[in-house]
């Protein structure tokens, strides 16, 4: 297979990873995430897996005997900037958008795309989106051209609040987020949920912060550390969670974590560097070791491949093979005719094959949801993080039809 071919074109940096020769009835995939500056770590290991699946698929003949082309579009983690890429995309022939990475550049994307699809009727593209989850894109900016491959903000915290509420030593809570859509939508929901179900904790800080531009967290820990917290909820990610981390250590910080993004990238290193066994908590899709075999053998291919940045993505893996047997069931790679085999489509998801589904309302996905925590590897598991000799071991479970929230989606349907 070739191998990953970098490009720089003009001003803006696209990096294109194909994996087969370009042809135009290959089945093209437009990931547009960031793959420059601070958050490229998260977007690289999103490109790796799309190039890992896309290998799997096209030795074996391909989905429909139609081989699957992956080109990354650096997006730089900006919203106008991802606009221009996903243009420059369609431009090049795809029709199938992937990302994941800020809220602000989906949301951005999803009304972009509603916009294009009017104006081009007879030529839809589809955006697929695994991990930017301000509930308002499945809500009341709901659109028939996106689909929610994580879950939503809401359904993530009615579950980590639910886990939150059995555990009486939590008294006081400090929240600290990104300043951005997605990171204000994680603090209003954190405080609005624990009002109804804890009113006995103490909300004693709500802090927000650039995105991936802090370098120095101390003074925020300080600020934590004044509060008298004994609990911190974030949603921070990549080098904001890890540099988070770094500092709590640094400064002997002695509290708990519930976050949502701990296990991406860099995370495992700097929780196991600031020694914190035991004491943070994630909530997501899945997890290593939960002893379900195609899922075990596909992190060992990959981590065999990928030795340098092993860590996966299950929402990516849904994402791809829900995508693939829609395309088989239409028979077609025209967005216009597989997305009505995805609306409702039933899946047993990739870290466990339990049962998940797309709600055809609003195009989001419901599936099982795992709270862990992260300490040493114990001895009958198989699969460390980041090669850190410590991994992640599941405390709470939540089936997918437990997950359901309501949604405000009025969808406009074409035709």
């Amino acid at each position: 297979m070739k191998k990953l071919v970098a490009s720089t074109v003009l001003a803006l940096s696209v990096i294109g990873a194909s994996v087969v020769p370009a042809a135009a009835d290959n089945i093209k995939i437009g990931y547009v995430d960031p793959l420059s500056g601070g958050a490229a770590s998260i977007g690289q290991i999103g490109l790796n897996q799309l190039n890992f699946i896309a290998d799997a698929a096209n030795k074996n003949g391909g989905i429909n005997g139609e081989q699957v082309e992956v080109i990354g579009y650096d997006n730089q983690i900006n919203p106008q900037t991802s606009l221009v890429q996903v243009q420059k995309a369609i431009d090049e022939g795809v029709r199938i958008i992937i990302q994941g990475n800020g809220s602000s550049v989906g949301s951005a994307i999803e009304g972009f795309v509603a916009k294009y699809n009017r104006r081009n009727p007879d030529a839809h593209i589809v955006y697929l989106n695994y991990g930017a989850i301000d509930p308002v894109m499945t809500n009341d900016n709901c659109s028939y051209w996106h689909f929610g491959f994580d879950a939503n903000t809401n359904v993530k915290m009615a579950a980590l609040t639910n886990f939150i509420k059995q555990r009486a030593e939590i008294k006081k809570v400090y929240l600290i987020n990104q300043d951005y859509s997605f990171g204000h939508a994680v603090a209003d929901t954190a405080v609005s949920m624990l009002k109804e179900k804890r009113p006995d904790i103490e909300i004693v800080g709500n802090e927000f912060h650039p995105l991936v531009k802090i370098t120095d967290f101390s003074p925020y820990i300080a600020k934590i550390k004044a509060s008298g917290a004994d609990t911190v909820i974030t949603s921070n990610w990549g080098q904001d969670f890890s540099l988070l981390i770094k500092a709590a250590g640094q400064s002997g910080l002695d509290v708990n974590w519930y976050t949502y993004y701990a296990g991406a990238a860099g995370g495992p290193t700097a929780i196991k560097q600031a020694d914190m066994a035991g004491r943070v908590f994630q909530i997501n899709e899945g997890i290593s070791n939960l002893g379900y075999e195609p899922a075990e053998n596909t992190a060992r291919e990959y981590g065999a491949r990928y030795k340098d940045a092993p860590v996966l993505f299950p929402r990516i893996f849904n994402t791809t093979a829900m995508l693939f047997k829609a395309i088989e069931a239409a028979g077609s790679q025209d967005p216009a005719d597989f997305i009505p085999k995805l609306e409702g489509m039933k899946y047993a998801s990739f870290s466990a094959g339990g049962d998940s589904f797309m709600r055809k309302d609003d195009h989001q996905l419901f599936q099982p949801l795992y709270i862990s925590s992260f300490r040493p590897l114990a001895s009958d598991k198989a699969f460390d993080e980041e090669h850190t000799g410590w991994g992640w071991n599941k405390v709470g479970e939540i089936a997918a039809k437990d997950t359901v929230v309501p949604t405000t989606c009025e969808m406009k349907r074409p035709g």
